[in-house]
């Protein structure tokens, strides 16, 4: 019986390019999932009367940003457009990000869509989505085993 010597590092290099490619096969690396440009952060809050939803959104204009309510979730979505300027040595250089963005949150209970009030200031949009009547007073029994 011979000795083989073991290399941890090899078999984790080995691996690590598996999984690689195991990535580059599901999710191509020219997709629109690597290429969008942005995603807003969002923020949940719930009471007893509402759902309250923070994103933040900044560079947008309050016409740019499309909101889409339904009783069970909420389509935001909008689109931050590039203003190009030409410099006088005819180069250009941006590192701001443009592009439309899509976000549908599910909302953890159910919603009047006609009631939803919106703000929108310095950048962050405030929504505030009244639950409906049938969610308030619900109460469930829960039965023991």
């Amino acid at each position: 019986m011979s000795l083989i010597r073991w290399k941890p590092f090899a078999e984790i290099d080995s691996l690590q390019r598996e999984m690689n490619s195991l990535f580059d096969s599901i999710v191509p690396s020219n997709s629109d999932i690597m290429s969008s440009g942005f995603v807003p952060a969002a923020e949940m809050s719930e009471t007893p009367e509402a759902v309250h939803l923070k994103l933040e959104v900044p560079g947008l204009d309050a016409k740019d940003i499309d909101i889409q309510v339904a009783a069970e979730s909420i389509a935001i979505s909008g689109e931050r457009k590039s203003e190009t300027k030409t410099e006088s040595d005819g180069m250009t250089r941006s590192e701001f990000r443009y592009g439309s963005f899509r976000r549908v949150i599910p909302l953890p209970a159910r919603v009047k869509n006609t009631e939803v009030n919106a703000e929108y200031k310095d950048g962050i949009l405030n929504l505030t989505l009244p639950k409906a009547e049938e969610e308030k007073n619900k109460v469930v029994k829960v039965n023991l085993s």
